[in-house]
């Protein structure tokens, strides 16, 4: 109830700057966000040209995964170091990387160069996720927060509306290599903007030891952990090679445990789990990201391959799901911070969530946009709500000392998430998509059975299939010409019901979200609670930064 975040004292936030200061600071940090979020949705879709020009369409996915491995292997490290040393230098540090892994990227002239650049860029977005949320957690009071925070919702969905658009302009009119140069004009506004306003604060007296055997054990965890995942997209998880990787991943991730447990000051300290809403948080968060991605990743390829839509066009036709998650981002947000009340808004939003992947069961390659429009809609509303308020929660229950360490674990998981979800369900998806299925589908597009092989003729390839830009008619080539407008109904039918088999897999994903959350116990929102701490830390602010004075 508001009752319970009231408080007699003024609220004050851990690291106190006047009000427009605090909301220029704002500003300047989701622009930081919108620069990370840009990257990942303008990319993306130009990856396809860009790895046909420079010859190197073998190695793809490597560009995606070069990013993803260095950045999620950055998360924790900034987070850990911007406990001690202050938020301001690690993000600083990260747009910095950020920019220079983008200009270098947009030079790139072979795909090795490409896919080495993009590591240097994941670095830098290692940063900007966690340490932006963390900034947020500083400046605003846990009662406050839900109000800012559900704009960084907004700021993703704004970023997918804006990027696929983007990509294509530049690409079409310039190159490719714009779309890595038209970060640096945002990124120098961010970096200005963050460098002026935001105050360099950090504990007094801190005494930092860099845990080397946990970020060694950790990395050495993490990449080969990503790297078999990658491997495994094309669904030979039993390939020596993928099993290998794993084996190595999980070696590591053991003595990864172990040597935390032992540590005196560990980069991801175990004892966090022992908080029940930190503990409860990540697993939820990491079941509900890995619910919707699957629908993230299937949406525009059925969009590109059933209906023929450009790149371009696929990422417009996702937006009432932009809708629904950018309004219920904002609205969940304000209610978190006037009633104080998280709980029953979560547990709401993953039954929405639920509803909207389990009609996509339904999915059909005649599916009307309307019943289209109403489950993207209904799947977006119940997205929203979980974009920024487990950070919340999880900021309002760990101590100040911690924010940072807390935030980007929260952030490790959310991204880990997204990575299992997306290969756990390509694999669903080929494994769905049999010659049978596509026999039965074809024969129900009035193709002759006869004319229809019942097993799967030699060299058959479901990846040739699922190739946009027309790959199913080429792969019906050598059929008669008045059996291919039938045999490329039956693919796209056959193609729809092997993604609506998938979604399943989200839906069963989002069930043991909601599941997790019974678990959490809510505790109202408070107004002061980490300037109190931030006080006791000893926090200190620069000379030339902008701050108040804290907990005076």
């Amino acid at each position: 109830m508001a009752s319970e975040i009231a408080s007699s004292a003024p609220a004050h936030a851990a690291i106190e700057v006047n009000p427009r200061a605090r909301f220029e600071i704002l500003g300047a940090i989701l622009l930081a966000l919108f620069l990370g979020a840009l990257d990942q949705t303008i990319v993306g879709p130009v990856l396809p040209k860009i790895s046909t020009q420079l010859n190197g369409a073998d190695f793809y996915t490597w560009v995606v995964t070069a990013y993803l491995v260095t950045s999620t292997a950055a998360i924790p490290v900034y987070g850990k170091l911007s406990d001690f040393f202050g938020r301001k230098p690690m993000l600083l540090i990260g747009i910095v990387l950020f920019l220079i892994g983008s200009v270098l990227s947009g030079l790139s002239q072979t795909m090795w160069q490409l896919i080495l650049f993009r590591g240097v860029q994941g670095l830098g977005a290692g940063a900007l996720f966690p340490i932006s949320l963390a900034v947020i957690g500083d400046l605003f009071t846990p009662a406050e927060r839900g109000k800012y925070q559900g704009l960084f919702g907004a700021v993703f969905g704004v970023a997918f509306l804006v990027g696929p658009f983007l990509g294509g302009v530049l690409t079409d009119n310039l190159s490719w290599h714009w779309i890595f140069f038209v970060n640096i004009p945002v990124g120098l506004i961010s970096l200005y903007l963050i460098g002026r306003l935001l105050p360099m604060v950090h504990p007094a007296d801190a005494h930092f030891t860099l845990d080397i055997v946990g970020v060694t054990t950790f990395v050495g965890a993490i990449v080969p952990v990503l790297v078999a995942l990658t491997l495994a997209e094309n669904g030979n998880w039993g390939d020596p090679y993928v099993i290998g990787w794993f084996a190595v991943g999980f070696a590591f991730l053991v003595a990864f445990i172990i040597a935390e447990a032992r540590a005196a000051d560990p980069m991801i300290p175990l004892d966090l789990f022992r908080n029940r809403t930190f503990a409860v948080s990540v697993i939820a968060t990491f079941f509900a990201v890995f619910g919707f991605s699957v629908l993230i990743i299937f949406l525009p390829l059925w969009f590109q391959v059933v209906q023929g839509a450009s790149t371009t066009a696929s990422g417009y036709l996702l937006f009432p799901f932009l809708i629904g998650l950018i309004f219920s981002s904002i609205l969940a947000g304000q209610l978190v911070s006037r009633t104080g009340r998280y709980k029953t808004l979560l547990l709401v939003a993953l039954i929405l969530m639920t509803a909207g992947l389990a009609l996509f069961s339904n999915l059909r390659a005649d599916t009307s946009p309307p019943a289209l429009w109403f489950w993207m809609v209904l799947t977006g509303l119940g997205v929203g709500p979980t974009m920024a308020i487990f950070t919340l929660i999880v900021q309002n229950d760990v101590p100040f000392d911690r924010l940072g360490t807390a935030t980007s674990d929260l952030t490790l998981f959310r991204q880990i998430g997204t990575s299992v979800g997306l290969t756990v369900a390509f694999t669903l998806f080929r494994n769905n998509l049999t010659w049978g299925l596509l026999h039965d589908s074809i024969v129900g597009a009035g193709v002759p059975a006869s004319a229809v092989p019942t097993t799967a003729p030699a060299g058959f390839d479901p990846g040739q299939l699922t190739s946009v830009g027309g790959g199913s008619i080429s792969a019906f080539a050598q059929i008669p010409a008045q059996l291919q407008a039938g045999y490329a109904a039956g693919f796209h039918q056959a193609f729809s019901i092997a993604v609506a088999n998938s979604v399943w897999l989200g839906v069963g994903a989002a069930v043991l979200s909601f599941v997790a959350l019974l678990a959490l116990k809510e505790n109202p929102l408070r107004t002061h609670f980490h300037a109190d701490q931030a006080a006791r830390a000893g926090l200190q602010a620069s000379p030339s930064g902008s701050a108040a004075g804290v907990a005076e």
